[in-house]
C-alpha cells in the first residue's frame, strides 16, 4: 500500500475513533468543559462515567499514532512544492499536529487524575478539574496551528480545493478565538467556547477532505487550479 493510501486510511480512521470516542462520554453523562457545573456535581459525575472514561482513554494512543501518520503523509505531498517556493506553511502544519497529540495527552491524562480523585480524595478535584480545562482551552491553539499551516500550504501548491482550504481557514480563525478567550471564563467556563466547538467539527470535515485526497492521489491538483504556486486572487481567509 503506497504510505499517502495509507494516510489518507489514517485519517478517516483518527476521525471515527474521536466521534466513537465522545460519543461514549456523551452516553455516559460525561461533563465536558463548556457544561457549567457545580464542585460538588464534578465528582459524582466522573465516577458514574469512570467506565467509559477508561475505555476512550485507552482508544487515545491508536487515535494518536493515526493522527501521526496522516499528518506526516500531508506533509511527505506539501513538503516539496513548499521547498520550491521557499516556504515552510508545511513544517507549521505538520509541527500542530504533532503538538496536539502531546497537549491532547495531556487533557487525557488530566480526565484519569480527576476521575482517580473523585474516589480516593475529593478535595484534590476542583483543581484537577480547572487544570484539566486549561489544558482543553489552550490544546485548541495547536489545532488551529495544524488547520492554518497544512491549508495554506495545500491552496498554495494547488493541491486542495479552495472550499477546503477555506474550512481549514475558517476553524482556525475559530479555534485560535476559543484558545485566547479561554482563561477569561465565568466559573471555569468559556464564553466562546461555541466557537470552539464549530472549529472542531469543521476540523474534523477538514481531516476527512485530505484523507481523500491522501486516497485518491496526492499528486493530483485540485480541480480547476495549476500548480503554479501562489493563492488565488482572492485569498481564503481562516
Amino acid at each position: 500500500m503506497r504510505f499517502a493510501r495509507l494516510a489518507g486510511l489514517s485519517g478517516i480512521g483518527f476521525v471515527l475513533l474521536l466521534l466513537g470516542g465522545n460519543l461514549v462520554l456523551v452516553s455516559a453523562g460525561f461533563p465536558n468543559p463548556s457544561d457549567r457545573m457545580e464542585l460538588d456535581e464534578i465528582a459524582p459525575a466522573h465516577v458514574d462515567a469512570s467506565d467509559a472514561l477508561r475505555l476512550t482513554s485507552a482508544l487515545l494512543p491508536t487515535a494518536w499514532l493515526l493522527a501521526t501518520i496522516f499528518a506526516a503523509g500531508v506533509f511527505a505531498a506539501l513538503w516539496r512544492h513548499d521547498r520550491v517556493r521557499g516556504e515552510g506553511w508545511a513544517m507549521v502544519g505538520l509541527a500542530g499536529i504533532l503538538m496536539q497529540c502531546v497537549a491532547f495527552a495531556s487533557v487525557g491524562a488530566s480526565r484519569l487524575a480527576v476521575a482517580t480523585a473523585a474516589s480516593h480524595d475529593p478535595g484534590a478535584v476542583a483543581g484537577l478539574w480547572g487544570l484539566h480545562n486549561a489544558l482543553f482551552g489552550f490544546n485548541q491553539i495547536f489545532l488551529a496551528t495544524a488547520l492554518l499551516g497544512l491549508s495554506v500550504s495545500g491552496r498554495r501548491a494547488g493541491l486542495v480545493t479552495r472550499w477546503h482550504a477555506a474550512v481549514g481557514v475558517l476553524g482556525a480563525a475559530l479555534l485560535f478565538l476559543a484558545a485566547t478567550t479561554s482563561p477569561y471564563g465565568t466559573d471555569g467556563v468559556n464564553p466562546l467556547s461555541l466557537f470552539g466547538l464549530v472549529g472542531w467539527l469543521l476540523w474534523l470535515v477538514w481531516i476527512v477532505a485530505y484523507s481523500l485526497f491522501l486516497i485518491r492521489g496526492a499528486d493530483r491538483p485540485a480541480q480547476g487550479h495549476a500548480v503554479t504556486g501562489g493563492l488565488s486572487p482572492h485569498p481564503v481567509s481562516h
